[in-house]
């Protein structure tokens, strides 16, 4: 049977599976990112290969690569990932190609996920979609008439910069959406209104270390603070769906990331704002879904692009 090996390379944890061409993960390796220099995760994804062979070389296992960055690629396959010290411009794929002797495709995580949800997730043969990737930043895979949404600068789907009130409050590292709704989002919300007197269950905690997981337990269970933080999230997100739904008229939206777990707190808020602002029928027309394969869909979205590969070179071959 042959496989490909997906990595899915993140700023603070890397993740490496074998997958077969049905989607099956036989095994998989997940490490802390080794952040001491710009070579440390690339020396990581080649120790990974390796020890998923299990004693073979990675060119007899695998017969492709795919592997997701949390940042852009760009068109000459340099990697800016701006969590990740010193990758500014690095040639990721030609660096892996060289020592695993095998083809390697490097995509954004975003766009990896997309690929991951219409291969074995929430939309197999849709050619409209949009996966919005929830977590500590937020992104969006966007699918338009079967075709990835890239952009000039491959930069389309940064939806965490979306405008979504009318103060424009957002900072000069993280767009407005996102500083209100991710992870960091959600913590700051309940930090700032502890500091300004509200009752909660939060107190307990030093307000400086309150995590967003920690607001959704206290949201779950029963803390009214906590729960009208993540209905005002969910409100916020709603606006910024609108926007997407409107502009794309996806038949479907999927949420994922590491927020996806908290989404039974803030989808009908979601929900509701976004039929309230997007375009009537848009809205009506299009589902909208959390993911079910969590933490498997950027792995999955890369086992798809290294098959993908490799028919590619094949069928190049068969031609000459």
């Amino acid at each position: 049977m042959s496989y490909v090996l997906a990595v899915d390379l993140g700023g603070t944890k890397c993740s490496a599976a074998v997958v077969n061409r049905e989607g099956r993960i036989a095994s998989k390796r997940t490490v802390p990112v080794d952040r001491s220099s710009p070579s440390g995760p690339v020396r990581q994804i080649l120790q990974l290969a390796r020890d998923l062979a299990e004693g073979a070389t990675p060119k007899r296992c695998f017969v492709a690569a795919g592997v997701a960055v949390p940042g852009l690629v760009r068109r000459n396959g340099r990697v800016w990932a701006p969590n990740l010290p010193g990758w500014e411009r690095m040639p990721l794929a030609n660096r892996l190609k060289r020592s695993l002797r095998i083809p390697v495709a490097v995509e954004s995580d975003r766009n990896a996920a997309l690929w991951g949800e219409c291969w074995r997730g929430a939309a197999p043969n849709k050619s409209d979609v949009i996966v919005l990737m929830i977590g500590t930043g937020i992104g969006a895979g966007i699918m338009s008439g079967g075709q990835v949404v890239r952009g000039a600068h491959e930069l389309s789907g940064c939806a965490g910069w979306l405008t979504v009130s009318l103060d424009g409050n957002s900072s000069s590292a993280t767009g407005e959406l996102e500083s209100f709704t991710a992870g960091p989002g959600i913590a700051n919300a309940a930090r700032r209104r502890l500091q300004a007197g509200d009752k909660s269950s939060l107190l307990e905690f030093d307000s400086n270390k309150i995590t967003a997981r920690e607001v959704a337990e206290a949201a779950r269970s029963g803390d009214p603070m906590a729960l009208d933080i993540f209905h005002q999230a969910g409100r916020l997100l709603g606006f910024g769906m609108a926007n997407m739904v409107s502009l794309f008229d996806p038949e479907i939206v999927i949420i994922g990331g590491g927020m996806a777990a908290a989404a039974d707190l803030y989808l009908a808020s979601l929900r509701d704002a976004m039929l309230e602002r997007a375009q009537p029928l848009a809205a009506k027309k299009v589902k909208l879904v959390v993911s079910r394969l969590g933490d498997r869909a950027n792995l999955l979205g890369c086992a798809r692009l290294a098959w993908q590969w490799s028919e590619t070179r094949k069928s190049k071959k068969e031609r000459r």
